[in-house]
């Protein structure tokens, strides 16, 4: 039977990346990673990719993006900390198969400007009591699609942004392993 094809784009240190990575090594999901897609060259997470033997692509072309995920034959894109609208191109060709994993209970703290550590600054700037992680289906509109998962992390007096960053990507790890299960019927084993 033929394994499921992931395609995951990213723009950072790729944690998302590896979690991923990680599950399929352990057999915990039944796919593959066809390719790794940074936006930014520098990106740690290309490093992680090529560990793993995966093959890599830097681009900020929606164009080359597209046509190297269907080279790749990818059947779910993932957000993995990719920090660029998705546009009408690549929706097109995926249009129910982009996933991206947000780092706050959306519709909180999310949309435009909203990303990585501004995220939790807000969160505790506004002074929340409670904050997470969602997955969700990509859409036009920026943070709308679909909700898939959402987990909750609970703010503590003492938090930084950046202690309250590494509880909530604690979740996000989690939750985007469970919704990538979701996505491809939950079976439970992965050949790299």
């Amino acid at each position: 039977m033929k394994k499921t094809k992931l395609g995951v784009l990213i723009s950072g240190g790729g944690t998302n990346l590896q979690a991923i990575i990680d599950a399929c090594q352990q057999q915990v999901l039944d796919a593959e990673i066809a390719i790794v897609i940074s936006s930014d060259a520098t990106a740690y997470g290309l490093e992680r990719a090529r560990l793993a033997g995966i093959k890599t692509l830097t681009s900020r072309l929606e164009g080359d993006i597209t046509s190297a995920l269907q080279s790749a034959q990818v059947d779910y894109v993932i957000l993995a900390g990719y920090l660029r609208k998705i546009g009408p191109e690549l929706l097109a060709a995926y249009p129910t198969q982009i996933l991206n994993i947000h780092p706050s209970l959306i519709p909180a703290f999310s949309g435009k400007g909203f990303y990585g550590l501004k995220v939790h600054e807000a969160v505790i700037k506004r002074g929340v009591k409670i904050t997470g992680a969602t997955t969700h289906l990509v859409n036009a509109e920026l943070d709308e699609g679909p909700i898939i998962r959402q987990e909750v992390v609970h703010v503590l007096p003492e938090d930084t942004p950046e202690s309250l960053q590494q509880r909530v990507l604690e979740i996000e790890h989690h939750i985007l392993i469970e919704s990538i299960k979701d996505l491809i019927g939950g079976n439970s084993s992965c050949v790299h």
